[in-house]
């Protein structure tokens, strides 16, 4: 089977699958972007999770917590509010964590090209933990992460560690993380739009064309870039950030 009928087919698999997750459904904040990877022939998510704030029950033996063996006492993809997250802490009995996990997405590219346009959209658009793997079997995924995630202790065998004002000052900066997460994801569909709407861009002074006009108009800032051999790096002089192409 070619590479390209194989990659139709993981796609068709995964597409028509129940979803797991918890919720059981894709999360109202990352669904145009979903929709949109999943529209384009080169593409397909495999999860994602749009980002939350979470208050975990860990047990009692220790800190190391795993997901799969505690309680979830609050789950929000929402601002948290205090009254809601002191509730779900007098159910703890263990070792009670608040987090905060910003956007994660699991794309499967069709070739390592088109991970390497994604994870270039990805990182302008604000996830720059993001990364790119290849399987043994050939498959390319890309990871779509950030780095503002959030995790702090707050109980201890059920007792409680810190204090109400530390709880106020967690919450501020848990909810701010959230707002700053929804900024990120409402970047990614303009910004992919902007990358995949003419399709694979595979020849080099299509792609300097594309460069020149398409992201001057996002950076709305005079930029240069540099033509040598195969790789084209494209220089932003704005948040000093250099997007780097194949």
């Amino acid at each position: 089977m070619d590479r390209s009928a194989e990659f139709r087919r993981w796609k068709a698999q995964c597409l028509s699958k129940a979803d797991l997750s918890r919720k059981g459904s894709v999360d109202e904040d990352v669904v145009e972007l979903v929709q949109l990877l999943n529209e384009r022939e080169q593409f397909f998510t495999t999860s994602s999770c749009a980002g939350r704030i979470v208050l975990l029950d860990g047990g009692i033996n220790g800190f190391e917590v795993q997901k799969q063996n505690c309680h979830w006492l609050l789950v929000t993809h929402r601002p948290c509010v205090k009254d809601d997250l002191i509730v779900a802490l007098n159910k703890a009995n263990g070792d009670a964590v608040l987090k905060f996990e910003p956007l994660i997405l699991h794309v499967q590219c069709q070739q390592l090209q088109d991970a390497q346009i994604l994870h270039s959209v990805a990182v302008e658009s604000g996830f720059r933990n993001s990364g790119i793997t290849v399987g043994k079997r050939g498959k390319t995924m890309l990871a779509v992460r950030s780095t503002h995630g959030l995790e702090v202790p707050l109980s201890h065998m059920g007792k409680l560690m810190v204090t109400e004002e530390y709880i106020d000052f967690l919450l501020k900066i848990a909810n701010q993380k959230l707002e700053e997460n929804k900024r990120r994801i409402e970047r990614s569909p303009r910004n992919n739009q902007l990358f995949l709407a003419s399709g694979p861009i595979t020849d080099l002074k299509a792609r300097v064309h594309f460069l020149s006009t398409g992201l001057e108009s996002i950076l709305k800032k005079r930029t240069k870039y540099t033509l040598s051999y195969d790789l084209i790096i494209f220089t932003a002089e704005v948040e000093k950030l250099n997007l780097i192409f194949f």
